[in-house]
């Protein structure tokens, strides 16, 4: 089969389209034709290494596994023989983080419990972007934010792939959302169902007169000790990725923070969880959360997508085409 694969740390010009050998499905994973898949964040600092821990833990000079991508969607080409929720034909969607990723291929596996359906109605790229992003912002507002109707949520970051899913999602929920983006960004987060929206090209969230129940930032880039400030007392402030030095730091601070102040600090590290996925797949059929598609490339296309993406500019979740 045909996959991008790195053999180098760097940007995106060290992707190589490249012949691998197909995956068998074992056990109770399943092989799935791959129809599209979309790029994370996680896919670029894996690439790139340029948050240390990565290196850490993927090989200290080169990647110890070529293959990137891990938001999936296709149709199910065989199974394993523990198998029991799926069979070949199936329209699947799910993240492949927990197999080694390899989603930028023409075939990929994946691990059954970490699977769902396709919603009804999703085309493969709907589907493909609505993994990892989506399942981080649900698990950051639900696990770590404790989110509950009627709340004043903030979500910084609004615009992204996480964010975008994130003030759906707790519209859903029935908070009252605050979303931050730039200027440009204004009209999609309005758009999302935010009830104010900051931009932060004029506006600090972090001063005024606004105070939230819920902080959910995607990224790190304001120091906690001024979203704090942002915080009702007991408010939850629910951080999604940041610098490896930076996310240590948050690590050992919080049960410190939780001991000398009413105002919490939590690390979302989501989980891949084929149960969540079903989760929304209901909000997706009802219309209450759908994927923000900043633009589809096709598959020879895959180091241009991984650029845009590093650049940091997309409007919800840059996709991949693999083929219909």
């Amino acid at each position: 089969m045909k996959a991008w694969t790195y053999q180098r740390y760097g940007t995106s010009e060290v992707l190589q389209l490249t012949e691998a050998e197909r995956p068998k499905a074992a056990g109770n994973e399943v092989l799935i034709r791959v129809h599209a898949a979309s790029l994370n964040a996680a896919d670029w600092h894996l690439m790139s290494a340029d948050v240390a821990l990565v290196r850490l833990s993927s090989g200290l000079r080169r990647p110890k596994n070529p293959m990137l991508g891990a938001d999936v969607a296709g149709i199910v080409e065989s199974v394993g023989p523990d198998v029991v929720r799926f069979k070949p034909g199936d329209r699947v969607y799910g993240d492949l983080s927990h197999h080694g990723n390899g989603a930028f291929a023409e075939f990929a596996c994946a691990r059954e419990d970490k699977l769902a359906m396709m919603p009804a109605g999703a085309s493969f790229v709907e589907a493909a972007a609505s993994s990892m992003a989506a399942l981080t912002a649900l698990q950051g507002l639900r696990d770590a934010g404790e989110i509950a109707a009627g709340q004043d949520v903030l979500i910084n970051g609004a615009s992204g792939g996480v964010g975008t899913f994130a003030v759906q999602i707790a519209k859903a929920y029935g908070a009252k959302v605050t979303a931050v983006c730039s200027t440009a960004k204004v009209d999609v987060a309005l758009r999302l169902g935010a009830d104010r929206v900051v931009d932060y090209t004029k506006e600090d969230f972090t001063v005024g007169g606004y105070r939230y129940d819920l902080v959910l930032g995607v990224g790190g880039g304001v120091p906690t000790s001024r979203v704090l400030r942002a915080l009702k007392s007991g408010g939850i402030y629910a951080l999604v990725g940041s610098s490896g030095r930076g996310m240590l730091r948050r690590l050992l601070l919080s049960p410190l923070q939780a001991i000398f102040s009413s105002r919490k600090v939590r690390v979302v590290m989501a989980k891949e969880n084929g149960d969540d996925l079903r989760v929304l797949n209901g909000w997706y059929e009802s219309g209450e959360v759908r994927p923000v598609i900043d633009r589809t490339c096709g598959f020879a296309e895959v180091p241009e997508a991984m650029a845009y993406l590093g650049e940091g500019h997309a409007a919800g979740k840059v996709v991949i085409s693999v083929g219909e």
